[in-house]
């Protein structure tokens, strides 16, 4: 039997055995499917078993009243249509139970006529109220949709912001590919750790790895004198170059602060800020330490660093894979996180392949 031509069901609620039969063969005789209940308790489990399209609800009775089994019933279900039944008229319980989304209120003794009308009347307002929620539903979706296409159209820009930025260090190749990926792969492997994996849930991944290539986007506040240096930096340039975390940190919140509730801009924030935090407490800028530092940092300053030995700069050569690994493993909780160094080393073949993948031009990964 399909939706349009099936029975309505209907829940009646009342402590008089008397009422619910007559009510019930009053309702199967016009065309509906019901059941009854003799007190609150017992019509929140019937509720519970199957949703009513209409609930026949008195207003006195013993154990809990008929205002009180509302309550109940609406925490279990805001779709079925209410009619609340009395002897008594009492003002302060019909506005209690209007506010409780009740669609009719009739008084005792209950003239048939007048509770089929009221029954019809009830649940189209129910079908409007149904159909309407369905219109609902697909215009969030469509929203949804187009958000979706403005976020990887701004996703882009940013991108390439960042790529703009980068390119004033003509040393990078394609570091903020690898980075994107590091991240991806250090992520997953935490994720499937208890600790983590109310955490890390797929949106953190998606958001961290679009999020990746905003950690050094402070760096277009350095000067060039510095940032293209060919060679070991003074303690005073270093003092200025250790500035582009909180540059960095600084333009994000003041994106966030126009676009507030953005999850995406906020990782950045804790990326760009906390990237040169080391688990020991002696990195920058705030000198933090352990779980102190934001858990998005600490990921990627490990993908940070390892991309860092591993290619090549006018002062080095790119370091091998193995070499690089056991600078990393001597950085075990005093650089980095254990937990994240843990997932590096599960996952290192990875990381192995994202660095031919994307090899910067012209230069083959370290031996």
């Amino acid at each position: 039997m399909n939706q349009s031509s099936r029975r309505p069901s209907a829940l009646i609620v009342d402590d008089e055995p008397g009422i619910c039969r007559n009510l019930a063969l009053f309702l199967d005789k016009i065309g509906y499917s019901a059941r009854t209940a003799h007190n609150g308790y017992d019509a929140v489990a019937a509720v519970k078993e199957a949703e009513p399209d209409l609930i026949l609800l008195d207003v006195r009775m013993p154990g809990i009243d008929g205002v009180k089994t509302l309550n109940l019933i609406r925490a279990l279900t805001h779709d079925a249509a209410v009619i609340m039944l009395t002897a008594v008229d009492d003002a302060e319980v019909i506005i209690n139970t209007m506010r409780g989304g009740v669609s009719d209120y009739l008084r005792k003794p209950i003239m048939l006529p007048e509770l089929e009308h009221a029954m019809a009347s009830a649940l189209e307002k129910r079908a409007l109220i149904l159909e309407n929620r369905g219109y609902q539903r697909n215009l969030e979706l469509k929203v949804a949709e187009q958000l979706d296409e403005i976020s990887a159209g701004q996703l882009a820009i940013i991108f390439a912001m960042a790529k703009l930025s980068e390119s004033r260090d003509p040393e990078t190749g394609e570091h903020l590919e690898r980075m994107c990926e590091y991240c991806r792969v250090l992520c997953v492997q935490l994720s499937r750790l208890p600790d983590y994996a109310k955490i890390i849930t797929g949106q953190f991944i998606t958001n961290m790895y679009s999020a990746a290539p905003l950690h050094d986007i402070g760096k277009v506040a350095i000067p060039d004198r510095i940032l293209q240096k060919p060679g070991k930096l003074t303690a005073e340039e270093f003092e200025i170059m250790k500035y582009h975390t909180v540059a960095g940190a600084k333009t994000l919140r003041g994106v966030d602060a126009r676009h507030p509730g953005n999850l995406y801009v906020s990782l950045g924030i804790e990326i760009a800020e906390s990237h040169h935090e080391k688990w020991d407490g002696s990195g920058y800028p705030c000198g933090l330490a352990g779980e102190r530092i934001p858990l998005p940092g600490r990921i990627l300053a490990l993908g940070d660093v390892y991309d860092a030995l591993t290619s090549r700069r006018c002062y080095k050569e790119a370091f091998s894979h193995e070499q690089s690994r056991a600078i990393i493993l001597e950085g075990k909780g005093t650089h980095f996180d254990p937990h994240v160094v843990d997932a590096f080393l599960a996952r290192e073949n990875e990381f192995q392949q994202v660095r031919i993948r994307y090899a910067d031009p012209a230069v083959a990964p370290g031996k």
